[in-house]
């Protein structure tokens, strides 16, 4: 392994660490209505735990309500019990038909926690993408003893893979906030 592959790899988790870190945060709710709220809702479908959106057709309306119109329409009462059961603070309203799930404007108090949880998502995306930057520079110090590279090459390999960390971690500061401002937006 060479110090450019190591370079590879460590910038590629790191890319993993960021795309978690958009999918945790498209789950925090904001004033508007989301589908992708609904990601971790599961229903028990005949037996076989299956995703929500998998099972109904999501869309927003007047941007403050979602809709679910299921494919099968024996279900409602288990999507409704698979919503109130996934606990993302909102009371599935049905007619029988479709399920209406209305986004109340969120209050300050509760604006500032969401923007605290927000923040604590992007301290753990930072701390996984240290863990990367560590794992890499210890790989480099291994090839150093491996095939006897010069002082000066592991140096340029530990300072290549801290511009990378860099890097990543100016992306999480500035996702973190955008969706701050998102979220303090009334």
């Amino acid at each position: 392994m060479s110090v450019e592959e190591i370079k590879k790899q460590a910038e590629e988790k790191m890319e993993k660490c960021i795309n978690q870190l958009h999918k945790d945060l498209s789950t925090v709710r904001t004033g508007r209505a989301n589908p992708l709220i609904l990601d971790k809702v599961v229903v028990d479908y005949y037996g076989a735990p299956t995703g929500l959106r998998q099972l109904a057709q999501v869309s927003v309306s007047e941007g403050t309500t979602l809709v679910i119109t299921p494919f099968d329409k024996t279900i409602i009462k288990d999507i409704e019990k698979a919503i109130v059961k996934a606990e993302i603070g909102i009371t599935p309203n049905s007619d029988g038909m479709v399920i209406r799930l209305s986004f109340p404007p969120l209050t300050q108090d509760r604006r500032k926690e969401l923007a605290k949880d927000v923040k604590a998502m992007g301290e753990d995306a930072k701390v996984a993408i240290r863990n990367v930057r560590r794992d890499a520079t210890d790989a480099v110090k291994k090839l150093e003893k491996a095939e006897n590279l010069p002082e000066d090459a592991v140096k340029d390999g530990q300072d290549q893979v801290q511009k990378i960390t860099d890097k990543y971690t100016k992306i999480v500061d500035e996702t973190v906030s955008a969706k701050e401002k998102e979220v303090m937006e009334i």
